[in-house]
């Protein structure tokens, strides 16, 4: 294999366990090494280019907690995931909150072990990324969309097959989808990158001025038109016009629209002179367009020359696995800003995936950039999230496909202790249950995996 998901050290001193491990892993991309024992790990680590790392705890000589202190001294950036046995769990707790990426009992359930590699080796290019970051600001322009769902990947195909069109591009989705996102991503990889990209929101505008925005006027033309105005049309020549939610005109500006369209060019208010204008007109709406044709509040002619390539931006509840790329990617950005470093454990990713997103990507980046912005120590919790969150850790449904009870007391009890910094006194407080009680679903959670 050639490492291209990333590379990763397994630390285990039985060598079975280790060599399934690997052989599971490497069938998955990544490059796998192998440790017997914490001294060869150390070594290695000076060698290698370690993406992430899963480590037994229990071991002859040093053991998984002493390369742990040393992973955190010398290593910071590299996750550490730990394989614990029973007797081990409590240990491994504590370390979650001390910042370790996550642990697994043995034998692990592989398809979440895999699950949390991913995310462990993809917030290690998150950090370094940071870094980059810190020294290149602008480089956060150069890659605009984030993502890797299929549905994702067939809109950024769609974008490069027709970026050098001149047809008409609708773009439908819910609010906070990112619409404008892609309008823009379909301007600036086109021929007329280096043209003006001019916004224009239908809904944001009071009706009786939307024309003027449009399309200019001269002076005189009204009361106030003191001075010539161009409008958004003549401001857009050579690039690309996008017209958000452009369901929201009215009918008798529709027609407007439309013989612009047709003749490609527009009058000034209080002229009689036409002006051509060279533009690619990309619209948006969250409507129904075909709805709205049929009950009489959108022109039909209009529809079909706006709808010639039509994307779609599915949900981001639909998205699911898209969910930690740009939770991550905005951690970084507001990270960049607030001066802070962070990294979002596995259990608030968790939380944060299972959530339905009503509000979508914008809602996402605006619950990241609170959660930044209240954090206190060098990760994220469930606390610094907004109270709906706190909720759905102990059941509420805003998850979007069901946990079991133990999976959601786990989650609840891996947050309380991060937040008590691992004194169990203050977590059962937390979570409000006696401290015998707390020990006695860590020894079950410990025993189900036996």
């Amino acid at each position: 294999m050639n490492g291209s998901s990333g590379r990763v050290l397994v630390v285990d001193d039985e060598p079975n366990a280790s060599r399934v491990l690997s052989a599971i892993l490497a069938e998955e991309g990544y490059r796998v090494f192998e440790s017997q024992d914490v001294d060869d790990a150390v070594e290695l680590m000076k060698k290698e280019d370690i993406d992430a790392v899963i480590t037994d705890i229990k071991m002859p000589g040093k053991d998984g907690m002493q390369f742990f202190e040393h992973m955190a001294e010398n290593h910071a950036d590299v996750p550490v995931i730990f394989l614990t046995a029973f007797g081990t769990v409590e240990s491994a707790v504590h370390t979650i909150q001390r910042g370790a990426f996550n642990y697994f009992i043995k034998p692990p359930d592989y398809q979440k072990l895999k699950s949390s590699l991913a995310r462990a080796v993809e917030q290690r290019k998150m950090k370094r990324e940071f870094e980059l970051l810190r020294k290149d600001p602008e480089g956060r322009k150069r890659c605009p969309v984030i993502g890797s769902t299929p549905e994702l990947l067939r809109i950024l195909e769609t974008i490069e097959t027709i970026k050098d069109s001149e047809s008409s591009v609708l773009i439908y989705g819910e609010t906070g989808t990112g619409k404008e996102l892609i309008a823009r991503l379909l301007h600036y990889s086109s021929k007329r990158s280096e043209k003006p990209f001019v916004a224009f929101n239908c809904s944001a505008i009071p009706r009786e001025l939307v024309e003027s925005e449009l399309f200019g006027f001269e002076k005189g033309a009204f009361s106030g038109a003191v001075a010539r105005r161009i409008g958004r049309f003549e401001e857009a020549s050579g690039g690309s016009i996008f017209l958000d939610e452009i369901g929201e005109l009215e009918l008798s500006l529709q027609a407007k629209l439309l013989r612009v369209l047709q003749e490609r060019e527009i009058e000034r208010l209080g002229s009689n002179t036409k002006v051509q204008v060279d533009f690619r007109l990309v619209s948006s709406t969250n409507r129904d367009l075909h709805k709205e044709v049929q009950e009489g509040r959108f022109r039909e002619d209009l529809f079909y020359r706006l709808n010639v390539v039509l994307i779609k931006i599915p949900p981001l509840r639909e998205r699911q696995d898209d969910i930690s790329l740009l939770a991550g990617a905005f951690v970084k950005e507001f990270c960049l800003r607030e001066k802070k470093m962070l990294t979002v454990p596995d259990h608030v990713m968790e939380v944060l995936q299972r959530y339905t997103w009503p509000g979508n990507v914008r809602q996402l980046r605006n619950v990241i950039e609170r959660a930044v912005v209240l954090s206190k120590g060098s990760s994220l919790t469930i606390s610094d999230l907004p109270d709906e969150f706190n909720h759905t850790v102990t059941g509420n449904p805003t998850f979007t496909s069901q946990k079991t009870l133990k999976e959601v007391e786990m989650l609840a009890i891996k947050d309380a202790l991060e937040k008590a910094k691992g004194n169990k006194s203050k977590a059962a407080k937390i979570l409000g249950i006696s401290r015998k009680a707390l020990y006695k679903r860590l020894d079950d959670e410990a025993k189900c995996f036996q």
